[in-house]
Order: C-alpha cells, then structure tokens, then sequence
C-alpha cells in the first residue's frame, strides 16, 4: 500500500508540480487539501479543484477555515490596531497560520505520512509552514519540494509538459496574492528600495470618484453592522465593506519589514476593508478608553502583531495577550462615520454612549464643569512636587 501525502494545494504552479511528481517520482498517495481563509470567489475555488482532479490526486477537500481565521487572528488584529510597522495589516502572511494548522489537522485526521507544502527556500511561509507543522503534527515529515529542489519556474513548467499537464502558467508581471485581510501585491519594483508600484499593478482600480459617507458599527470592538445592516457572521460583513470600498482603490502602500530569515523584504499591498476598519477601530477607542489602557494596548498589539507575522501564533504568551486585547473591549461599542473618497478615506467622527469626550465634565480649552480654579493651582503644585523637589535638592540648570 502506498504511503500517504497531504499536499496543501493552492492549484498555482509550484503545487501543481508537487502533486504529479509525489504521486509519479515518489509513489505516494497524493491527497490535496486548501485550506480556504475566505479570500477565493465561489468560481476561483471551482477551478483549483479541477485542477486538483485533473492532476491525478486520490482526493480533495476544501477546508473552510475562515470562521476560525477570523476568530482565532482577525478579531485579535482589530483590537489591537495592528499593523506591522505603523503600515501593513499583516494581510496574506497572518493567513497561513489558519492555513497551516487546518493542514496538519487534515493530515493527522487521514492518518497521512508526510504534508507537503510548495514554499520556496527564500520566504517567511516555509518556516511558518514548517513550524506550525512541527508543532501540531510532529511525527509527520515534511516535504518542501520547491525548497528542495531548488526549482526554477521553466522547469517545473517542462516537467509537467512531459507529464500531459499544460495549465495556462503564464508568469504574470506581477504576483497577487489575495486574501480576505488585503491582498500583497509583488513585482520588479518591489524588489527595489526606490520604486513604487503602478497604477495597474493593484487589483482594484478606481471606479468610484463621488464621496460617499458609511457608518460602521462597533460591539465590544467588533464591528457588527454596516450602514445599519448587522452582519453576525463577521466576515461576510469585512467582505461587505471590502465591496463597497475597493473602487475607490482604498487602502494601497508599500511595506518594508524584517523577515523571519533575517533579511529586509519590500512588498505592496491593498487593504481597504482592514485599514477602514482599523483606523475606525482606533478611532472608537481614543474616545471610549484610558490614557493608560491606550498606552499599554500600544506596546502589547505591537508585539503580538510582530509574533504573529512571523508564525508564533502557539506561544501561550499570545493567550495572554489576547486575555488582555479583549478585556480592554468591553465599552469600545459604537458608531464611527467614515467619508470615501477616491485613494483615500477619512475617518469623520463617532457616536458612542460610552465616549469620554463628555461635555457633562467640560470642554477642553472652553469650560470646566467639575473643578475649579483653585483645584488645578493645588493640582499642579502636587503634580510637579517630586521635580520641584529634586530640582532644589540637585541645583540642576
């Protein structure tokens, strides 16, 4: 009986060559599995699995993970604020943690020998991959062919030629890779430190150019309704708004980040539903938090998010983090009012019930309602005390 591989299949070229040369090369029992995060259309997920029968596998399934992605890294992202060096919302790469763990249940499930995935040696997702599976289903071996094998594009085009396949692999001028958190967009300038993508590099052009005004509503920071619409599945409702502002080409810029294997790495992006969403998010927050909860959520979401990128998504410091994220959400609920317009948006204002900008305590450089003169003369003198004091003790100029 032959051995059995689950093969995390996307249906592009380099697990396209995976599948018919584990089953061929190697005579393992092919079993392809995509784990679906929420990014493909109904008719993109229909074409890989063709692609998957037509391949010659034993079997596949597509694994609906977006729920948990949502759940288990999204939520988490949107409490935080997170974007990875004051830019990226961590799009494609905080995917492959849903990804790779929905894989290794799948292989374990199956009973399976080895997991293949189609990484090459020279980015992030081979150690995420990598790791994750180590993690969950350490006695199964991994195969990284690409990796491997250290195979050029032309040449897996010509092996599976050889082999009766001919897809249409055209290369692309640029690599989209898309997602239900942003889509990364890579290309010959990315892989420059002084050019920017062009206009028809991103996915979603301009198609939109009058103003249009949205209200997002916010529950314990979660956003639940759009426009008074209530989404209780929430990620139909971050598709909603990805919908209503990606013709407005909402939500573009260009990263530059530390990758796991040490080197700098540049990549462009569009993200229009998760940026709205986070800087509305933040938004609420400055109005309904503390000084201090602010602060200290700052410093913990920056290394979650950091943690997170880089696949450490089962460290129990994360738990953690996450019992903190969440704690901190309990009165972030309300209506924030947001302006689309085309390349950008503007975050207008909010409502909430629980917004401590109260004129009921005062207008800040107006009027005082709950203090007086003499409160913030006494005030001031002890909350400069321990200055003053080491200032006439020390002399310091």
């Amino acid at each position: 009986m032959s051995k059995k591989v689950v093969l995390a299949f996307s249906g592009g070229l380099d697990t396209s060559y995976c599948a018919v040369y584990l089953a061929k090369e190697m005579g393992l029992e092919v079993h392809a599995a995509l784990a679906n995060t929420g990014g493909f259309s109904k008719e993109e997920l229909e074409k890989i699995e063709q692609r998957a029968w037509v391949l010659g596998v034993k079997s596949y399934v597509c694994l609906d993970v977006s729920q948990q992605y949502y759940e288990q890294s999204i939520k988490y992202m949107i409490f935080g604020n997170v974007l990875k060096n004051g830019t990226y919302p961590i799009s494609v790469s905080s995917e492959r943690i849903s990804q790779a763990t929905a894989i290794a249940e799948y292989a374990l499930k199956l009973n399976a020998d080895y997991i293949c995935h189609g990484s090459t040696g020279a980015g992030n997702d081979q150690v995420r991959f990598d790791m994750i599976f180590e993690i969950i289903a350490p006695k199964i071996e991994v195969i990284a062919l690409i990796r491997e094998k250290r195979l050029a594009r032309e040449e897996e085009i010509e092996y599976l030629r050889k082999n009766g396949v001919d897809f249409d692999f055209k290369k692309a001028e640029y690599s989209i890779n898309q997602g239900i958190w942003g889509t990364s967009v890579g290309g010959k300038e990315t892989l420059t430190s002084s050019e920017t993508l062009p206009e028809e590099a991103y996915p979603s052009q301009l198609k939109e150019t009058a103003p249009k005004r949205i209200r997002l509503t916010f529950e314990r920071g979660e956003m639940t309704a759009i426009d008074g619409v209530r989404y209780d599945d929430r990620v139909k409702g971050i598709q909603e708004l990805q919908r209503i502002a990606a013709p407005y080409a909402i939500g573009r810029d260009m990263h530059v980040g530390d990758t796991i294997i040490g080197i700098k790495g540049r990549v462009g992006f569009e993200a229009a539903a998760p940026m709205i969403i986070i800087k509305s998010h933040h938004t609420l927050e400055k109005h309904t938090l503390t000084k201090w909860q602010l602060f200290w959520k700052d410093q913990i979401s920056a290394f979650y998010g950091n943690y997170l990128h880089e696949g450490q998504y089962y460290d129990p410091v994360m738990r953690d983090i996450e019992a903190m994220l969440d704690s901190s959400q309990k009165y972030v609920s309300g209506d924030v009012i947001v302006e689309l317009l085309p390349y950008r948006f503007v975050v207008v204002g909010i409502e909430s019930e629980h917004d401590l900008m109260s004129s009921k305590f005062g207008s800040y450089g107006e009027m005082m309602a709950d203090w007086t003169g003499d409160d913030v003369k006494g005030f001031t003198k002890i909350f400069g005390n321990q200055v003053s004091m080491h200032r006439k003790i020390n002399g310091d100029n």
